[in-house]
């Protein structure tokens, strides 16, 4: 798994939080995809951003992860987290803290950061769930105090400027090819 690296022009805040996601990725055996979701459901940091693009345009790979894109991670992890979230209320038991769900082939985790935003981690079958959890709690302590609403306004502007970056890109290289291709064919 990628971890994000393109925080040229963001602020010291948004580019410490873009170091605690890479951190997280780095130091934590078997994630496969990071996300930071905003309290109103949106895609505000993701561990591999440029799949965003390609889930779009419909051309993934989805063995490199979980089967989909980090927006989908994104729209998994807000609606476990509004199902939990609705849960505590009807039982009268607090906030939700941390949500874990084991599965077959893999593990998600989606815990709650201080201004209702949730990080969320799908980790594979063989991941130590302890260490997972306290790296994200670690996450959640440092990140959640920076998380303002300009901040968050900020993040989804760069995941945007990422995702139109990536898309160009891969429409130059698709073009080059097919140049470079279209030559070589000429050529017999």
């Amino acid at each position: 798994m990628t971890a994000p690296s393109t925080t040229f022009g963001l602020s010291h805040e948004a580019r410490n939080l873009h170091w605690l996601l890479t951190n997280l990725v780095e130091e934590v055996p078997g994630l496969l995809s990071v996300a930071v979701v905003s309290s109103d459901g949106l895609l505000l940091l993701s561990s591999d951003p440029g799949r965003n693009a390609e889930a779009r345009e419909g051309r993934a790979d989805f063995s490199r992860g979980p089967r989909g894109s980090a927006a989908d991670l994104a729209t998994i992890v807000s609606g476990i987290g509004s199902l939990t979230i609705g849960a505590a209320k009807l039982m009268d038991v607090g906030a939700v803290k941390q949500t874990m769900v084991a599965m077959d082939e893999g593990s998600l985790f989606v815990m709650s950061i201080s201004d209702g935003s949730l990080l969320g981690v799908h980790a594979a079958p063989e991941c130590d769930m302890s260490v997972v959890a306290y790296h994200m709690a670690l996450f959640v302590g440092r990140a959640g105090h920076v998380l303002t609403p300009e901040l968050r306004s900020e993040l989804r502007a760069s995941l945007e400027t990422e995702t139109e970056t990536d898309t160009q890109t891969a429409t130059a290289t698709a073009t080059a090819t097919a140049r470079v291709t279209g030559r070589a064919g000429n050529a017999r």
